[in-house]
């Protein structure tokens, strides 16, 4: 789950990280009185989206009075911004951001993930701030600083020297920058993040450390845990049809191809979309119903997989080992039923009762193809979509 800067930076600043002051408007009015409460003559108004590169989409912009306040955030709340993250789908503005204008000396970068290779909380730094850090890899890597954490040890004060002198920064900055590094590890574990990013973590003209933007990815798996957490979902900022499956306990990833795919197990969806790619075809859609897959699901797996106007065929790839095949094949036909379907659908099932289960498809008089493997299956689906 992912949160907005405002929300990360809240978090940020419970956990000790310096941010610039700044407050939340949803109307035009809201942004020039926060612009007034703050003070001074120089304010940043910044939409509130799921997604980097706001600044090259027009998404933050400077305000040098309080009319060209209320004229950004007049333009932004309402509209869609489109970055290159977004693609050309687009994310709806409903909150600005209004923060002071600061003398930027410095721009840094520095993020907190998960490594699984080593099993380890990883720190990564640069002292190119502000840019993509993977541009910042690809041509100049020597200029990204990793620092791995022991679980058992935690993170260390030598650690945090090691990442601010491989900034380039001075004493001075140095402690504040372990103060900030340590205030994220300590969110990051008592969180569950998956991601915690400051880019740019600036470095003012009176010698502050303050992370001018924020990023926080949560483990949606551990929400539980964090009720307080999954309050601040924004459902607009993600994909519908993500929303829907959601409710249903559906593994559900919009792509953008033409052929849909029901698959029962993660590893499994992973591999026919693979085998589907391997004969020519492109997977509309990642979607795992689940081990415990029933009617109910199946039927709205099936509305998902409809609701876009992309997909020509359906493949349902079923191994049916916790739930029987014949219970499955009774799902499909009343979800075929249900929904109206015209278009054909591929169904691959092995497993438990797999014959009965063939049998009622067979007999349902719907246009249903019936397949012994996945590469059957799968050059039938490509087919049927062409």
């Amino acid at each position: 789950m992912n949160l907005h800067e405002y929300q990360a930076k809240a978090l940020f600043r419970a956990f000790g990280v310096d941010v610039p002051r700044g407050k939340t408007a949803t109307t035009a009015a809201e942004a020039v009185a926060a612009a007034r409460e703050l003070g001074g003559s120089v304010w940043v108004v910044k939409a509130q989206v799921h997604a980097g590169g706001r600044g090259k989409a027009g998404g933050v912009k400077i305000a040098k009075t309080l009319e060209e306040v209320e004229s950004l955030a007049q333009q932004m709340l309402g509209s869609e911004l489109k970055t290159l993250q977004t693609g050309q789908r687009g994310l709806p503005i409903h909150t600005v951001l209004i923060e002071e204008g600061l003398e930027i000396v410095n721009e840094l970068y520095l993020s907190a993930l998960i490594d699984r290779s080593s099993q380890r909380i990883v720190f990564m730094g640069s002292s190119e701030g502000g840019m993509n850090i993977e541009e910042v890899a690809a041509s100049t890597p020597e200029k990204i600083i990793t620092v791995k954490i022991d679980p058992a040890a935690g993170l260390q004060p030598y650690q945090c020297r090691q990442m601010g002198f491989g900034m380039g920064l001075a004493m001075p900055e140095i402690k504040q920058l372990t103060q900030a590094m340590q205030g994220f590890y300590a969110m990051f574990t008592a969180k569950d993040a998956s991601l915690l990013e400051i880019n740019p973590l600036i470095v003012t003209g009176d010698g502050r450390v303050l992370a001018l933007d924020g990023k926080v990815n949560l483990d949606d798996n551990a929400l539980y845990r964090h009720p307080d957490l999954a309050q601040l979902r924004d459902e607009t900022q993600e994909d519908a049809r993500e929303n829907e499956a959601h409710q249903y306990d559906l593994n559900y990833v919009a792509l953008e191809g033409n052929i849909g795919c029901m698959v029962n197990g993660a590893g499994l969806a992973m591999a026919t979309m693979d085998v589907i790619k391997l004969h020519g075809g492109e997977p509309a859609n990642f979607l795992d119903v689940g081990g415990g897959a029933t009617a109910e699901r199946v039927a709205q797996a099936f509305k998902l997989i409809l609701s876009s106007e992309s997909v020509k065929a359906i493949l349902v790839n079923i191994f049916g080992g916790i739930v029987r095949c014949d219970l499955i094949a009774q799902g499909i036909i009343a979800a075929v039923k249900e929904v109206g379907l015209s278009i054909p659908v591929v169904v691959r099932l092995q497993g438990t009762n797999v014959e009965i289960g063939r049998q009622l498809l067979a007999e349902s008089g719907m246009n249903i193809i019936t397949a012994g493997d996945l590469t059957e299956a799968a050059k039938q689906v490509v087919a049927a979509a062409r």
